[in-house]
């Protein structure tokens, strides 16, 4: 039976980020054992802004086929092997199945199953905010880099041909992947297997960002405002948000993020070295590391070019914008 928790019409939070099938991770599904049903109940609260819809599922034998293919994402409040004993039978293709999680009664773990690119990383991560400790095996964010999945989504795109993420992500965790190559047409590109095509869902401006430590929500968004508004543009005209990757879980930088609904491009230090901008920085002789607001806007722009060079704000935010 299906507890009172119907559709949370938030509007907010992730559920507005497109996954990389073109899908939007938007709907979860908390599967729960009856006793379990006030630690499900916590976690629908906490989740709730993030998410378009939360239900509460109470457990049985074919809870997970009688769903199956309703919700984006399943949090199995349960042993691992009974959400995967019950859900083997039923995956047929990672670009279509919904992603699964499961967590323990104690929130101690949030273990993504299935679909880890597809929702059931983000899902983990959240479940994070309760002391759940994330646990992702996919292999580019366990060694701390972000996978052609996780690229796409920050994109905005969704890719086109799955089958050949294996080959670019192994390139991911071995730095042969460089910033993504962006081409506008009319044109004709022909490409091999190895190659993962993605196709923007909208189109605008990068924001290249580079924070300090600890960084108000409010400080970035006020600078990414002002530097919006010098070029008489504003959130809507934003494509995604670039950065580095020694940014990542930057948790001011992610919530401003969030607030414009843009997703967050990770560089690594090469592909920013290869794309410095032309404003020098103290940063690479400190610490190697090129400006990271002008070469991250310049990375990911679609001509790799700038169309406002950085500004501090409040000693604490640089933003270049790229295009």
């Amino acid at each position: 039976m299906s507890t009172d928790n119907d559709s949370n019409d938030s509007g907010g939070g992730h559920c507005s980020t497109p996954d990389s099938d073109g899908e939007v991770a938007a709907e979860i599904a908390i599967i729960s054992f009856e006793r379990k049903l006030p630690v499900a109940e916590d976690i629908e609260d906490e989740l709730a802004d993030d998410y378009e819809r939360i239900d509460i599922i109470e457990y049985h034998g074919d809870v997970f086929e009688e769903h199956w293919g309703e919700y984006d994402c399943f949090v199995g409040l349960m042993a691992s092997g009974i959400a995967m004993r019950k859900t083997a039978g039923l995956l047929d293709d990672k670009w279509d199945d919904p992603a699964l999680v499961v967590v323990d009664e104690e929130l101690t773990w949030a273990i993504p199953i299935t679909g880890g690119h597809h929702g059931a990383n983000q899902v983990a991560h959240d479940l994070s905010r309760m002391g759940a400790v994330p646990a992702m095996t996919t292999a580019s964010e366990a060694a701390g880099k972000q996978g052609i999945e996780s690229k796409a989504k920050a994109l905005d795109s969704h890719v086109v041909n799955g089958d050949s993420t294996v080959a670019t992500n192994l390139a991911v965790l071995n730095d042969e992947l460089d910033a993504v190559e962006r081409l506008d047409g009319p044109r004709a590109v022909l490409v091999g297997d190895d190659v993962t095509v993605m196709k923007r869902n909208t189109d605008g401006v990068v924001l290249g960002t580079g924070t300090v430590d600890g960084v108000k929500k409010s400080q970035v968004l006020d600078a990414w405002e002002a530097a919006l508004d010098a070029l008489d543009l504003d959130f809507s005209d934003v494509e995604f948000v670039a950065t580095a990757t020694r940014k990542e879980g930057e948790e001011g930088l992610y919530e401003a993020a969030q607030e414009i609904d843009a997703g967050v491009v990770l560089f690594e230090k090469e592909t920013l070295l290869d794309h410095e901008g032309p404003t020098p920085s103290r940063a690479k002789e400190l610490i190697g590391w090129p400006g990271i607001a002008e070469a991250s806007a310049i990375a990911g722009g679609r001509d790799h070019e700038l169309a406002r060079e950085k500004e501090r704000f409040d000693e604490a935010v640089t933003v270049a914008v790229g295009e």
